[in-house]
């Protein structure tokens, strides 16, 4: 079974990927092209389109080259994961009407702001599981609908990223719950399109294409798609989908751990076997998602991830060019500093703004700076402002779901940070497992394409061939002294003071 291939084409905001993954989940090959939204023409300078003929070509460039010197018959099948929100009208003839708005692009954020007219917010979460978040797919449509109707009058169907690049591959149609999930247009409890959200809009369940579950086969690979990706002709295109919910899978979460995906934001989530939309989780900011397997459910929060982190080290480790090393000296510096930071204090900004730097109405905030301030000390306020939004994040979680955490999952690139994950593990009071595998997303997908293949069963199969290579931080002594200064990090406004004083 080990010498059996899949290929993932995982393709981010930042980088369109082919990964050719094997039966443990391991990487035996692959290969990358840097992918960004690009500036829609005669529009607004800020508008932003994906521009899909040329992500395509960037996924089949990689992927011919992630195949080089690899026997074709190795090869099972073939997935896509990409990123939500973000997918296009599509006409009878495969041409898009419209091009893919992406999720960076800010034409929908007037309407995100008076949607509150039209529909009660409340109401779009109880059914749907989202909040009302500018990129959300359900605001692309109605901004379609009240600005260039004939893209969707003149459409066939409206497909989802995963969607539209699956289709690419093998001709045929698909959208599957994990992409539509992302949508804010379904009724998340049933797994099925909202006709009543999709009346917004003015369209119906009739407007979108045949329902795919992940790891059921869209169709062949064609001709064309194999000459220019170098897969073999004929191997299934499989469903996935999402990236968040395949990273899920791939992590390894056990059932009273949850997942906390960290990179440049970061999302803290749980596989739930039942739908629970409450006022609380509304209130709190949660967002609920489908999950890769029927009848799971992934209730998260959203959070600023590395990003602030990035801004330290140009702003303050400029000096040091490479990055690693930069990043090195920047950690074992920020080990010798105690904890608290010397009174620093970084407040990073919450999505929704319900936490941390909401009384001061500011994106992120630095407190506590002296002529005296070390930039090793900003770089650790920086870590443990992170660390405290999670805090806050698995309180959130806990209170709006009643599920009791034992432990936190980490998977991403910010798992890569020692001092971080020991942090996570002291500011938390739970223990942190890493796995060796980085590539959970890409291993999650794979598990589902090799279910489509037929090399395995169940995601339960392809989970125990899994090898994950755990490590687990149990939290130190310093818990206590977090445990003393979370208060002063915790500037909650008064309707989330109540919430916690339940």
């Amino acid at each position: 079974m080990s010498d059996r291939l899949t290929v993932v084409l995982d393709c981010g905001a930042t980088n369109a990927r082919a990964v050719a993954v094997d039966a443990t989940g391991e990487v035996v090959a692959s290969a990358s092209r840097p992918n960004d939204p690009v500036r829609q023409d005669d529009a607004p300078d800020d508008w932003r389109i994906w521009p899909l003929n040329e992500v395509f070509a960037k996924l089949a460039d990689a992927c011919s080259e992630a195949l080089e010197g690899i026997e074709s018959e190795r090869v099972q099948a073939v997935t896509v994961t990409t990123f939500g929100a973000d997918g296009a009208p599509v006409s009878a003839d495969g041409e898009l009407t419209y091009p893919v708005i992406s999720w960076q692009c800010p034409r929908t954020e007037e309407l995100a702001a008076k949607i509150g007219q039209r529909i009660d917010p409340w109401e779009l979460f109880r059914v749907t599981g989202y909040q009302v978040i500018p990129f959300d797919t359900l605001l692309k449509l109605i901004w379609l609908r009240e600005n260039e109707p004939r893209a969707l009058d003149e459409a066939d169907e409206w497909l989802m990223m995963p969607g539209l690049l699956s289709m690419m591959l093998c001709g045929e149609r698909s959208i599957d719950p994990t992409a539509a999930g992302t949508m804010m247009a379904m009724d998340m409890a049933q797994r099925d399109w909202s006709k009543q959200i999709l009346r917004e809009a003015g369209l119906d369940p009739g407007f979108f294409p045949r329902w795919v579950e992940p790891g059921e086969v869209i169709g062949p690979v064609t001709a064309d798609a194999a000459e220019r990706t170098g897969l073999p002709e004929d191997i299934p295109v499989v469903a996935a989908g999402h990236d968040t919910q395949f990273a899920a899978v791939g992590s390894g979460a056990r059932p009273y751990e949850a997942i906390l995906s960290s990179g440049t934001w970061e999302i803290l989530m749980l596989r739930q076997d039942s739908y629970e939309a409450t006022r609380d989780g509304f209130e709190a900011g949660l967002i609920i998602e489908a999950d890769a397997e029927p009848g799971r459910w992934n209730p998260q929060l959203l959070m600023m991830g590395s990003g602030p982190l990035e801004w330290i080290r140009e702003r303050f480790f400029g000096e040091i060019e490479e990055r690693g090393e930069a990043y090195e000296r920047m950690i074992a510096g920020a080990e010798e500093i105690q904890p608290g930071a010397g009174g620093v204090m970084m407040l990073p900004s919450f999505v929704p703004d319900t936490g941390p730097t909401a009384p001061w109405h500011t994106k992120g905030t630095i407190l506590g700076l002296g002529l005296n301030t070390s930039r090793e000390q900003i770089y650790r306020a920086g870590l443990e402002g992170l660390c405290f939004q999670l805090r806050h994040a698995v309180d959130v979680l806990e209170k709006a779901t009643g599920f009791s955490l034992q432990g936190i999952r980490l998977v991403g690139g910010g798992a890569k940070n020692r001092l971080w994950n020991q942090l996570r593990a002291d500011v938390t009071g739970l223990p942190v497992t890493t796995i060796a595998n980085e590539e959970a997303t890409v291993a999650g997908a794979a598990i589902f394409a090799f279910i489509g293949a037929e090399v395995f069963a169940s995601v339960a199969d392809g989970r125990q061939a899994a090898r994950l290579g755990e490590r687990t931080i149990e939290p130190s002594e310093q818990r206590s002294v977090y445990d003393e200064l979370y208060p002063a990090y915790l500037g909650l406004p008064p309707k989330l003071q109540s919430f916690y004083r339940r």
